[in-house]
């Protein structure tokens, strides 16, 4: 029997301790949970081998199943994330916007855990591992649920976790696991405003909008990506030719894999025609708008390859290899494609004309916009901050890769001399 109010309490309680640990403790714990994971890889395998085999079992997609899956070398992924967000700066206690008013009060800012945290994820197990790290680095308790599809996996990280704060004496309540598929227990969470202080949800857009209409918590929404790379007339077209196939094969399952090619109607007819060349032998099919179409009509053998685009086809994540690709008369347009199209993910341009750059940027008003680079590195790893949470695609708070300092608030502290207000 799972009781989430002594669990809420429990995470209350045990946050106040968090929150006054020195680095060297929250350092020491998760570099103990790497040790623990290198240590016993074949335990954690074997769960996520049952997990896929359950999956493949009731016929999950493909790319659901990349998603869910782990094996030795992204193990080892996560083990480096773990190590690296230990050896991050701590911001808990961070001291910042000092000013001496005119009366002598001396005033500043200084950041503070944000508490609880409360994280509803599917698929993908490296999450648990991710949130759980950077909670404890930043002080917070978390309360997890993970999707059904990775149940057994995430029961044996949570089981090292776990080891990992009872090792380094710390209470085993600073990471709890909903160890159950019971969609009651997600509404259930969603309303211990009591107890838990954010929610974050990673995952699909209905589970996004489940959370945005039920939640009585503050909501951090992102993680859903419909990302577009715009290939400008001056782009250098062989190197576009790269960005793009990294954007788009690397990994196609995740939310910052590209969805969407727009190419400058003057370079169009070359272009497209070297662009399904380029990626079609990677297995990568093509929607396209009519004029995109028109331009694709003679590459070779892309008659199964190539089909025109639906009308919903230029608003989807794909998660997989297809990618939707249109032919727009300039820069403006590309801009109104993507404000008609996007999710305020991860957007960006290939171009060799700075002008055109920077009126790319100041018009496009994604978390993360890019300058001839791929939209695989919207990513807390990759950006530097070792890890993350989620990816935010609101304005409030936090945008883009929420690590540490996402993850913190702050309040005011005021010095005086015995001061008293006078009016």
């Amino acid at each position: 029997m799972i009781d989430l109010d002594k669990m809420g309490q429990g995470a209350r309680q045990t946050a106040r301790v968090l929150a006054g640990l020195g680095r060297t403790d929250k350092d020491r714990v998760i570099n103990r949970l790497a040790d623990l994971l290198d240590t016993q890889q074949a335990r954690v395998l074997a769960a996520n081998d049952r997990d896929i085999a359950l999956a493949e079992a009731d016929g999950l997609a493909p790319a659901l199943i990349d998603r869910l899956r782990l094996n030795t070398d992204r193990l080892a992924g996560i083990m480096t994330d773990l190590r690296r967000v230990s050896q991050l700066e701590d911001p808990v206690g961070t001291i910042f916007d000092r000013q001496v008013l005119p009366n002598g009060l001396r005033i500043h800012k200084q950041r503070v855990p944000i508490g609880v945290l409360g994280v509803i994820y599917e698929s993908r197990p490296n999450v648990t591992l991710d949130v759980a790290s950077l909670a404890l680095k930043s002080g917070n308790a978390v309360i997890l649920r993970g999707g059904k599809e990775t149940l057994h996996t995430n029961r044996a990280l949570v089981s090292l976790i776990h080891e990992a704060l009872a090792d380094c004496k710390l209470p085993v309540e600073a990471v709890q696991f909903i160890n159950s598929v019971e969609r009651a227990h997600v509404l259930a969470l969603l309303h211990m405003h009591d107890t838990v202080d954010m929610l974050i949800p990673r995952g699909g857009a209905g589970l996004h909008q489940f959370c945005r209409e039920n939640s009585r918590i503050p909501v951090i929404m992102g993680g859903i990506g419909v990302c577009h790379l715009f290939v400008d007339e001056s782009a250098d077209l062989g190197a576009a030719l790269d960005v793009i196939h990294n954007a788009k094969t690397q990994r196609p399952t995740v939310c910052n894999a590209l969805d969407t090619v727009l190419v400058h109607q003057k370079i169009a007819r070359d272009f497209i025609p070297a662009l399904i060349a380029h990626l079609e032998g990677d297995g990568v099919c093509f929607r396209l708008d009519p004029g995109a179409f028109r331009c694709a009509a003679g590459s070779p053998d892309s008659s199964e390859a190539v089909t025109f685009a639906d009308a919903e086809d230029f608003g989807r994540e794909w998660l997989s290899l297809t990618l939707g690709v249109g032919v727009v008369a300039d820069l403006t347009q590309a801009i109104e494609h993507i404000h008609a199209h996007s999710t305020g993910h991860s957007d960006g341009i290939l171009t060799q004309d700075n002008a055109q750059a920077e009126l790319f940027v100041q018009a496009v008003d994604s978390a993360a916009v890019y300058v001839n680079a791929s939209t695989r590195f919207t990513d807390g790893g990759q950006l530097g901050l070792g890890a993350e949470v989620a990816i935010s695609t609101q304005r409030l708070h936090a945008r883009g890769p929420m690590a540490l300092e996402a993850l913190t608030t702050y309040k005011w502290v005021i010095w005086g001399e015995n001061h008293t207000r006078p009016d």
